[in-house]
């Protein structure tokens, strides 16, 4: 057990350093979009730069400096196992579309898998000087600060994050959003799942629900969610599913059921 506790604890403190690199690599790309080419995945909104493919190439170099047995699941260049019982889940900039189009909503996101857990959850957002870590049994913190979550904070009295994309429909999206409001809530969308995942653990949203989301999306998020008090729904995380979309559902304790309702999980 000392043994597990200490290789959590050096990868926790890892994580944060590589989040901390990456993020200002990635605010250095930020600052000069205007000279990034853009390209396009699965559809016109889905949009990626040189920026998302070096900051994983950062993070992945700095990662098998330290810890070569570890496996890396990325977005821009997918799974590697590893034999050590961690694996790295890591979005280079979730939000490149504010990104490449200027608006600060984007995030360098690093989760650790051990035993198929989210035990450790890092987020940086460069634009905001904003750093949110948390640990398994250790909390969840932002600039150091612990973050605890309100459970009188509820779908009525604060708001809702949103997330949507082309894998569901837009009358899915729709609906969703018409339960929620006709529950007397609100919402916002930021185009950063993740970002929005961390302003759960940070209290600034009472709950994020997207409907089909990637674990480098959402795994980070869900660590610091559940460090901060809240509740995530399951995410599956086996060698079968962990490159596969599922839904995505966190909330903070007042806002459980109402959400659980809504999104019909």
């Amino acid at each position: 057990m000392t043994s597990q506790i200490s290789e959590l604890d050096a990868r926790f403190a890892l994580a944060q350093a590589i989040a901390k690199e990456a993020g200002a690599v990635a605010l250095g790309y930020f600052n000069q979009r205007e000279t990034l080419v853009v390209e396009t995945k699965r559809d016109l909104q889905d949009v990626v730069s040189i920026a998302d493919r070096e900051v994983e190439s950062l993070i992945r170099a700095r990662v098998a400096e330290v810890h070569a047995g570890d496996g890396f699941l990325g977005e821009e260049f997918g799974l590697v196992a590893g034999h050590s019982g961690y694996t790295w889940v890591v979005d280079p900039i979730d939000g490149t579309s504010p990104f490449v189009n200027g608006m600060p909503n984007w995030c360098v996101s690093i989760a650790i898998l051990h035993d198929g857990e989210p035990v450790i959850g890092v987020i940086c957002a460069p634009c905001h000087d904003e750093l949110y870590a948390g640990a398994f049994g250790r909390g969840a913190t932002l600039n150091g600060n612990l973050l605890k979550l309100d459970p009188s904070r509820t779908i009525r009295n604060a708001v809702t994050g949103i997330g949507a994309n082309t894998y569901v429909t837009p009358a899915f999206v729709a609906k969703t959003v018409e339960k929620l409001l006709e529950a007397g809530g609100n919402f916002i969308r930021n185009g950063s799942g993740a970002l929005m995942l961390a302003y759960v653990a940070a209290g600034r949203l009472v709950g994020y629900y997207e409907p089909y989301m990637h674990a480098w999306d959402c795994l980070a998020g869900y660590c610091l969610v559940r460090e901060a008090g809240g509740w995530v729904h399951p995410f599956p995380v086996d060698d079968e599913h962990l490159t596969k979309g599922a839904p995505v559902l966190a909330a903070a304790p007042g806002a459980i059921d109402d959400l659980k309702a809504i999104a019909g999980v």
